[in-house]
């Protein structure tokens, strides 16, 4: 039977959204601006990177021509060749919300139908009855932040008070968050943890999509970092996911990066959670490389977004997509007759924008594998598409309301 590879690269939209006005990002597009500023020297950094945005491969495989179909301009500074040697389109999300949980469900086959929760007041933007519940039930002295944040900031700026107060930092942001950073030491991160899930079973009737823990270590003195050992505790999808199928048809499934956290651990197989891109991507193929007939592996390269789309770090991100292009030969070499990849995102988080929080884009979609004809995919009504495809492509039928290409 045959087996399927589906890599998600966390927030590399490609622009073009309709309803982007919606959510506040019409013109934002992440690879797009990114080769831009990229092209006009913007994407710079010594040590890093310069120069024009350089991926070879992807482009081989038709990025430049879904991103020129999805905005209508070229990807700049990005040759793009006569004819790619993939299956290449873009996806248009359906889902309410821009968030991972709206992206990955929907990339499953289980669109977002509902409307998520959120906390919007900028200051003091958790119901003072939630915190309330959160410091009875677990015995806290109290919290600390209670606002919209970026992760980092709030962290350097509140983590000697955190230190020396034993209170958890609690933030939020335009997504369905609930954030809580926490010391790996001083607070420990298994209470960390046990902290998470009782908020989470607080916010469940607020429908909020994750409760996440960002535990952290350092010193006022030396400065703090997060660590690897983020976990995210999400409500489950609603409906039948292509995992679910999967599982139900005693397939084997693996799951690479969060994939476990954004399922709820529902149908996820074995979860290997390693840190950063260049792991995720070597456990990737060794798991690939003992994958049965018949199994899926699921990845997510979470570093684009949370490393470099959410601190506006245009080389970064940049030097980050080049990383992964330079990789894909050792991904296209794994594959062997009968095999499928898919290489899609589940939003955008454009680093030239306003702000520090996802934006509400298309996403590119590239399929390629042995004997996989080349051709355009064009216009993809949904992200299930994907799941749909997927699902007939190993032999279990197309999952979700999407349209098998």
């Amino acid at each position: 039977m045959p087996r399927a590879l589906l890599i998600v690269l966390d927030s590399v939209g490609c622009g073009g959204a309709g309803d982007a006005r919606a959510y506040g990002d019409e013109g934002a597009d992440t690879l797009g601006h990114i080769a831009q500023a990229c092209a006009e020297g913007r994407g710079d950094r010594e040590g890093l990177r310069n120069g024009p945005l350089t991926l070879p491969n992807l482009a081989r495989l038709g990025l430049a021509h879904a991103c020129e179909a999805s905005t209508g301009r070229a990807l700049a500074g990005v040759e793009k060749p006569a004819r790619p040697e993939g299956r290449w389109g873009f996806g248009v999300e359906v889902s309410r919300g821009k968030d991972t949980p709206s992206g990955h469900w929907e990339i499953a086959g289980c669109p977002v139908d509902f409307d998520w929760g959120y906390f919007t007041a900028l200051e003091n933007s958790f119901p003072p009855e939630l915190v309330a519940g959160i410091v009875k039930q677990g015995a806290l002295p109290g919290i600390l932040g209670n606002r919209h944040a970026p992760g980092v900031t709030i962290i350097e700026e509140l983590g000697a008070e955190h230190i020396r107060t034993g209170k958890p930092i609690c933030y939020t942001s335009v997504d369905s968050v609930f954030q809580i950073a926490a010391h790996e030491e001083h607070f420990g991160l298994e209470r960390l943890y046990a902290l998470c899930r009782t908020v989470r079973a607080l916010v469940d009737p607020l429908r909020i999509g994750r409760v996440i823990a960002r535990p952290f270590t350092g010193s006022p003195e030396q400065g703090f970092s997060r660590t690897g050992n983020r976990k995210d505790f999400a409500i489950p999808p609603p409906h039948e996911t292509l995992l679910d199928r999967l599982e139900a048809q005693g397939r084997t499934v693996i799951t690479v990066g969060k994939i476990g956290d954004i399922f709820a651990h529902r149908a996820t197989g074995e979860e290997i959670k390693p840190f950063g891109n260049a792991a995720m991507v070597d456990a990737a193929l060794e798991a690939w490389d003992r994958l049965p007939d018949g199994g899926f592996c699921f990845v997510n390269l979470v570093d684009f977004d949370t490393e470099f789309g959410h601190r506006r770090d245009v080389p970064g991100y940049a030097a980050a997509l080049e990383a992964f292009d330079k990789a894909l030969p050792r991904i296209e070499a794994a594959l062997r007759a009968g095999d499928l990849a898919v290489i899609t995102a589940d939003h955008g988080n454009d680093p030239t924008w306003r702000g520090t929080d996802h934006t509400r884009e298309h996403v590119p979609i590239l399929a390629f594998g042995p004997g996989v004809r080349p051709e355009a995919l064009g216009r993809r009504e949904s992200f299930a598409d994907i799941a749909a495809s997927l699902g007939i492509h190993l032999g279990i039928g197309a999952v979700g309301p999407g349209r098998a290409w």
